[in-house]
């Protein structure tokens, strides 16, 4: 390739990324799990003889194991924006974990009645109020009595783990409420496939409305606006992306068993070639993709949000503009500990009980996903889509790594390596941007 082809290619591309204005690290993730998913498919078929991991019942697993990683990274992006470090998160989600599971299996029942329909709202609120008062007091240590945010969080990694071994005298406690567990996803906790192609449709509809409104204020205000190919583009892509998620969840059908037992409760004939009855998408990434949105609009659109990146961007600056960062940071704190506290809520129902072993290295997979996504510990730059990205860049790691046969102790390894990589990365990438 000449010199002048090669320079046209390069502009080409620039002006590809100028007119659509896409984050080029969104591109590199989106390609990195795109090579993550099709490596792990293709060693499976070559060395296995079957191709398990580019499946519609793996990719519905992947989902709905990545759910509980992406709620908490969504609030990791805002701590280590603010150049903090929450190595709480694992512990304190196994802590809040059984502390729900001591509620609805060992005192609600006594108090309300077994089976009451209160006892999975009641448990759910307890979970998440938990969550936000520990990280509250954890935010207070840090904000008011100047202490580290490593060292409070890394006493919390340990005081946490022994408290949940002591609530439960370390046993597992089981079974959960059953409208409980339908947080946790499973054939009953999802939403089917006509509910799917209604949230497909909403979801759609939204992109459009977005792209309008935003193509709207940038004309009401003068500002310069995206080509209209590169609108209609973006908002095609973000369609298919829709609509091809509906199609895999919709494609992955109840275990014949569950069948059974379904058309039997219910006086359904099966017939000879057998029931096709669809997952659809599963509460649990229900719950991940409002709080996705939540935590946007949090971060973007509120005083709150602004006031984070903020701090983030210049401490000192921001006090002296009249923001209270020690407030702040204890708000901070709260809200991770109430994310982590819905975590803990989706991670014991989908277990179906509270063990001592949940939310154990949690805390490594929450930090590298919001790093992965672009938080840079720096401060003042990170994205809620980014960490979102990057909890299912590591748990597509994982699972890949779980399905081809790889040790745990070669998965800490690779969960480690690409840690570093991505600190390493966002070294690079902030050096050229200045």
């Amino acid at each position: 390739m000449s010199d002048e082809q090669k320079e046209f290619k390069e502009s080409a591309m620039v002006r590809f990324l100028r007119a659509t204005e896409v984050d080029t690290r969104l591109l590199g993730m989106i390609g990195a799990l795109l090579l993550i998913w099709i490596g792990f498919h293709l060693y499976g078929h070559f060395v296995n003889d079957y191709g398990a991991f580019l499946t519609p019942r793996n990719l519905w697993n992947l989902s709905v194991q990545t759910s509980s990683i992406a709620v908490m990274a969504t609030g990791m992006v805002l701590v280590i924006v603010t150049r903090h470090i929450d190595l709480s998160v694992g512990s304190l989600l196994g802590f809040t974990a059984m502390i729900m599971g001591v509620v609805q299996v060992w005192i609600l029942p006594e108090v309300l009645g077994l089976g009451h329909p209160m006892i999975w709202v009641i448990t759910v609120i307890v979970g998440i109020l938990f969550g936000t008062l520990i990280g509250a007091f954890q935010g207070f240590l840090i904000a008011y009595l100047d202490i580290p945010a490593f060292i409070v969080t890394l006493g919390g990694l340990l005081i946490w783990r022994g408290a949940s071994y002591l609530v439960a005298r370390g046993e597992t406690i089981a079974p959960v409420d059953p409208t409980f567990s339908l947080i946790g996803g499973g054939p009953y906790g999802t939403i089917g496939a006509t509910g799917s192609w209604i949230l497909g449709i909403v979801i759609s509809l939204a992109i459009l409305l977005m792209l309008y409104n935003g193509r709207k204020q940038r004309l009401r205000f003068g500002f310069p606006t995206r080509p209209m190919w590169a609108e209609l583009l973006i908002g095609g892509t973000g369609i298919s992306f829709v609509i091809g998620a509906v199609l895999v969840m919709n494609a992955y059908p109840w275990p014949k068993g569950i069948i059974r037992q379904y058309a039997a409760a219910n006086n359904i004939t099966v017939p000879e070639e057998g029931l096709f009855i669809s997952h659809g998408f599963a509460i649990p990434i229900l719950v991940a993709i409002g709080v996705g949105i939540a935590m946007t609009f949090l971060a973007t659109r509120t005083r709150f949000g602004r006031y984070v990146f903020a701090i983030g961007g210049n401490p000192e600056a921001a006090e002296l503009a009249g923001i209270n960062t020690k407030k702040m940071t204890m708000m901070i704190f709260a809200l991770m500990g109430g994310l982590t506290g819905i975590a803990a809520v989706i991670a014991s129902a989908r277990l179906k009980s509270a063990t001592l072993a949940l939310g154990q290295f949690d805390e490594l997979y929450v930090i590298a996903a919001a790093v992965i996504g672009g938080t840079s510990f720096a401060g003042g730059i990170g994205t809620i889509y980014g960490a979102i990205l990057g909890a299912l860049v590591m748990q597509s790691l994982q699972s890949g790594m779980v399905l081809i046969g790889f040790d745990a102790a070669i998965q800490q390894m690779v969960v480690g390596g690409v840690l570093v990589l991505a600190v390493f990365l966002d070294n690079l990438y902030r050096k050229k941007s200045v």
